[in-house]
């Protein structure tokens, strides 16, 4: 079940860096989030005591809320146009730095970017679950919202009943695979899962080697496994918010392996998932999310699990080249999967 303190959940820490995010002292922030000297930054203290930094881009009533796990080594504000783009189609978008990263890891380690990635007391297990508590912080924040849905006996007599704001799990890369693990625990409390850049969390069927080494001989930064636009690998490795230290360095040899893992038995048969991948992404790519969704149907028994492969795209889907074409599929998809709420003129035709 889903977190229920909801008063500790609503702490306030303060960045001390005039003008700027944590990482960005005595230069321009390239973040968009602009922090005054101790102006509070939404947060929530984990089982640890740790302070977990959260952004929220929220519409009025939303068709759905998105709650956006990203992956290791990066942070939430790199998917500021991807809430922008799924605002715009009517949802609600809620993010977390996780443990080690982003604005969480430069409070956590005192400002000390080179420890940015490294998860601290508790280890992965502690950072599953916060991801996991920043669901209930997000129930608890838009506890006032409802959807009337057109659904069970009430909406059949012409009564559409408000039911909770749907929530969507929305996990990228690392953040893919810890969605996998909330998923086989809590399953219960989401109403849909979106996993790009994910893979069978298997040996064979994920790489644990070096995810740029197809791709080095196109530039220099190292990057350019993640996108074949040349701008994200750039803006990657100049964000001071980023690192790029392998995961087995950052997490440690036991945490790494903790990773590994297989979708549980008799999820609810219900539950929609979407799988978007590249089909040049290192991390897994095509055969391994081929893998991840015949588990999903066969061992968890879900009846709607779709899958995309987009030809020629690498790791970020939706920081690549044809990130339109992927961020309308996402779209579609969620529409499709969570209809609009019934309005009171439809009720009474």
């Amino acid at each position: 079940m889903i977190p229920s303190s909801p008063n500790r959940h609503r702490i306030a820490a303060t960045v001390p860096e005039a003008d700027n995010c944590a990482g960005c002292a005595g230069r321009k922030c390239p973040h968009g989030q602009q922090v005054r000297q101790n102006k509070p930054v939404p947060t929530f203290i984990d089982e640890h005591g740790v302070p977990i930094v959260y952004y929220a881009w929220p519409v009025d009533n939303p068709r759905a809320i998105v709650q956006l796990v990203h992956g290791v080594g990066e942070h939430a504000l790199r998917y500021r146009e991807v809430a922008r783009a799924l605002n715009a189609a009517g949802y609600s978008v809620y993010a977390d730095d996780h443990r080690g990263h982003g604005q969480t890891g430069m409070l956590q380690h005192g400002g000390d970017a080179g420890q940015l990635g490294r998860l601290g007391v508790g280890g992965l297990r502690a950072a599953v679950a916060a991801v996991h508590a920043f669901t209930g912080v997000i129930r608890q924040a838009t506890r006032h919202q409802t959807v009337a849905r057109g659904e069970g006996p009430a909406a059949q007599a012409g009564q559409p009943q408000a039911q909770p704001v749907p929530l969507v799990l929305l996990g990228h890369s690392w953040g893919s695979f810890m969605a996998q693990m909330i998923l086989n625990r809590y399953p219960q409390d989401y109403q849909a899962v979106v996993l790009t850049g994910t893979a069978y969390r298997w040996p064979g069927y994920l790489n644990s080697g070096d995810l740029n080494a197809r791709h080095k001989h196109l530039g220099s930064t190292g990057a350019e496994w993640l996108s074949r636009d040349p701008a994200v690998a750039a803006a990657f490795v100049s964000d001071p918010l980023t690192t790029s230290v392998p995961l087995a360095k950052l997490f440690g040899l036991r945490d790494a392996a903790r990773i590994l893992g297989r979708p549980a038995r008799r999820l609810p048969a219900d539950l929609p998932v979407l799988i978007q991948v590249g089909g040049d992404d290192p991390v897994g790519g095509a055969r391994s999310a081929r893998k991840l969704v015949d588990a999903f149907r066969r061992r968890s028994g879900l009846r709607d699990v779709r899958l995309i492969v987009y030809p020629g795209a690498r790791h970020e889907v939706l920081n690549e080249i044809n990130r339109d074409e992927v961020l309308a599929d996402l779209v579609a998809w969620l529409d499709a999967h969570l209809p609009a709420a019934v309005s009171e003129s439809a009720a009474d035709d």
